[in-house]
């Protein structure tokens, strides 16, 4: 526990402008970003008696070793950057709102040249208009279905799209009338773009028009005694009511706002918001967050309206589209003006951000609120009993293996190779008995070539902790020893990064390290060979502060390093359990990185291997030429007219593809024929091979 008198300011040395301030612990991770209107008082009443500070408050400035500022003209600038950087670090005291999903939004695709209705998940992108979020995928699908009767817009993949170009024969939602058939060309791009746009007006609101133009047709058809197109007409006029009937009018004028709604208690808030677009409301999400900042309810909201609307994305069309026109809340920020101007900068236009204090908007606030509460109340069920099984699952833990401390922080090595090829291993960690996927990491083994799990496992931890030494050196606390041959090897791009460096130079600024942290647990996935390895390359680095065991698959045994009898933990135990998922989730990411490796070696084609040649440019060169047999007939100048394609690259391409002996020509087998045109197709992936066993 630190001291915060150790690291407080010199009086005198804080501005009182505007500014954003960062605290750091001992090992440089921002650990809290908080924003002031005047940065000298707010930064001081961090530095009084720890008795008169909130809990969580004491908590932070004594697990903080520093803290820096960052001054700034407005108080709308820091409100942006204090998202930034919360964003950006990842601070374990900022409340951060998560939800255990991806809210599902209707979208079409007018970035295409012919636009697609479908259900999208996760960040916005350019050039796609989005209607939603919605509570479940099955009620897009449903408003969906109901429309494509007035609307026909395609919603097949672009796989299906082009088989069905090629066939000259739509699918089945062709020929029912869901879909114009833009494929076969029964519509051209521009009136089926025409139709993407009405589509997106009905959804947006704009209702009217379309149900007055339809009803008028209906009748003009009935007087013509055009019965059957008039009945056709009826019933789109029902699809299109029915479809309304799902969003009841709950704010007149067609109302477009965003209502926001709180409910806390001591420890945990959750937030609910309803979309109300043209009056009615057209999707819901909700956040529950740990109360780990002393934050009020205000407070609350500044956090989810910067949730909410801070990671916006696309251009500027989108983010006016997603900022409405009225945002009502049931506490103002304090200040609020900031953040009434970054609403309006985000739109475009003015944002009225206030409580509502009657009528309907009072009302469907209430409802929101009451959403809001029973939110909360599930997670509280589902959660209590979670926090006690953890709990309980890692003194277990502590108790059999006879640890100083709880193990906040495990981490689990695994490795995976086919045969002794493509060896890899991966890191998993969980922190407080849940995964923790942002600290995986991914390791190709270099040091050696064939099958060898001690020394692979051994190569791992050493590379994994001398990392962590290289983290320590630059604040002095450790020496780090001098590299064997085995270190030369870790340049070769160990970890997703794939860099090959050997310190991430993005640790200064703040930015999580990738190799920083010590595990109070190290977990290997074997038995007592795989722990006495890692056990070695501990001791050869000097590091002897951290637990180390394995869990061999065999008997469920946990095996401590020097033991000749494992710890056999019983089968209901939750410290197992919590082990085994552990130790599941290792192999897992191993297999899965392994997997990739292989398929990737096997149908790498003869465009793979060529220096300086990228995915782009390898796919402009096969469809510029259709086949691998006319690319290497190509000359040097044919190439060159390949769009990206320069003479150095084309002469590089000519003299790789000329050095290779062509396949063998397909030979029919029943008549011993050979295919000419068979050359012609594109590189065939990899032949099937048998299954073989994945040692882990």
């Amino acid at each position: 526990m630190a001291d915060p008198s150790t690291y407080r300011p010199a009086p005198g040395a804080i501005p009182t402008s505007p500014g954003v301030y960062k605290f750091r612990d001992a090992h440089g991770r921002v650990i809290y970003v908080g924003k002031a209107k005047s940065l000298r008082p707010r930064l001081s009443s961090y530095f009084q008696d720890l008795a008169g500070l909130h809990p969580r408050t004491a908590t932070m400035v004594t697990t903080a070793a520093s803290v820096e500022w960052t001054v700034v003209a407005t108080e709308v600038e820091a409100l942006q950057l204090e998202y930034s950087w919360i964003k950006e670090f990842d601070p374990r005291f900022n409340v951060k709102y998560r939800d255990d999903k991806s809210y599902p939004e209707l979208a079409v695709t007018l970035n295409e040249e012919f636009p697609r209705v479908q259900v999208m998940r996760g960040a916005h992108r350019k050039g796609v208009r989005y209607f939603g979020p919605y509570g479940h995928a099955w009620a897009i699908r449903e408003t969906v279905d109901l429309l494509l009767r007035v609307f026909p817009v395609r919603t097949c993949s672009n796989g299906v799209f082009k088989r069905a170009a090629q066939v000259g024969r739509p699918c089945l939602l062709g020929y029912i009338g869901k879909c114009a058939a833009p494929c076969v060309g029964r519509i051209t791009p521009e009136d089926h773009r025409a139709l993407a746009e009405d589509f997106c007006d009905f959804m947006a609101g704009r209702t009217g028009n379309y149900l007055r133009r339809l009803e008028t047709e209906m009748q003009e058809a009935a007087a013509d005694l055009e019965y059957e197109k008039a009945a056709r007409l009826r019933d789109d006029i029902g699809a299109l009511k029915r479809a309304m009937e799902k969003n009841a009018i709950v704010l007149a004028d067609a109302t477009d706002a965003d209502l926001l709604a709180v409910a806390e208690d001591e420890l945990e808030a959750a937030v609910q918001i309803f979309h109300v677009r043209g009056g009615r409301v057209r999707g819901q999400r909700g956040w529950v967050t740990d109360k780990v900042e002393d934050v009020d309810t205000a407070g609350l909201v500044e956090h989810a309206l910067q949730q909410l609307y801070g990671g916006v994305g696309g251009g500027a069309e989108d983010r006016g589209e997603a900022v409405p026109r009225e945002v009502l809340v049931p506490a103002l920020p304090d200040p609020v003006e900031p953040v009434r101007e970054w609403l309006g900068g985000l739109r475009g236009a003015q944002v009225d951000l206030r409580i509502p204090q009657r009528g309907d908007k009072k009302d469907l606030m209430a409802t929101v609120q009451r959403n809001a509460q029973q939110a909360l109340a599930l997670h509280k069920t589902k959660r209590a009993s979670d926090l006690t099984t953890r709990s309980r699952a890692l003194q277990e833990i502590t108790d059999a293996l006879e640890l100083d401390s709880v193990p906040l922080r495990i981490e689990c090595f695994d490795i995976s190779h086919l045969q002794g090829e493509d060896v890899v291993a991966s890191m998993v960690v969980f922190e407080d008995g849940l995964a923790r996927k942002s600290e995986y990491r991914r390791f190709e083994i270099k040091g050696f070539e064939g099958q060898d799990d001690v020394r692979s496992m051994h190569e791992v931890i050493s590379r994994r902790f001398r990392r962590y030494l290289q983290e320590r050196e630059r604040t002095g606390e450790w020496a780090v020893p001098e590299e064997g041959p085995e270190d030369a090897a870790d340049g070769s791009g160990t970890g997703v990064d794939g860099t090959g460096t050997a310190v991430d130079t993005r640790a200064e600024d703040g930015r999580p390290r990738r190799f920083a942290y010590p595990p109070q647990l190290l977990v290997v996935d074997g038995g007592q060979p795989q722990v006495a390895a890692a056990q070695r390359a501990l001791d050869e680095l000097g590091i002897d502060d951290i637990a180390l065991c394995g869990l061999a698959k065999r008997l469920e045994e946990v095996w401590l390093p020097g033991e000749d009898d494992p710890v056999v933990l019983p089968r209901s135990s939750e410290g197992l359990y919590l082990l085994q998922r552990v130790r599941d989730e290792a192999h897992r990411f191993a297999i899965g990185y392994q997997r990739g490796k292989r398929s990737k070696r096997l149908t790498a084609g003869e465009l793979d291997s060529v220096p300086g040649l990228g995915e782009t440019r390898r796919q402009a060169l096969l469809k510029h030429f259709g086949s691998l047999k006319k690319l290497r007939a190509a000359t040097v100048d044919e190439l060159c007219a390949v769009p990206g394609i320069g003479r150095r690259t084309a002469e590089t391409v000519a003299a790789a593809l000329s050095s290779r002996t062509p396949a063998a020509p397909a030979v029919n087998t029943a008549t011993g024929e050979i295919i000419e045109d068979g050359a012609d197709e594109p590189a065939p992936a990899a032949p099937e091979t048998a299954p073989i066993q994945e040692t882990p």
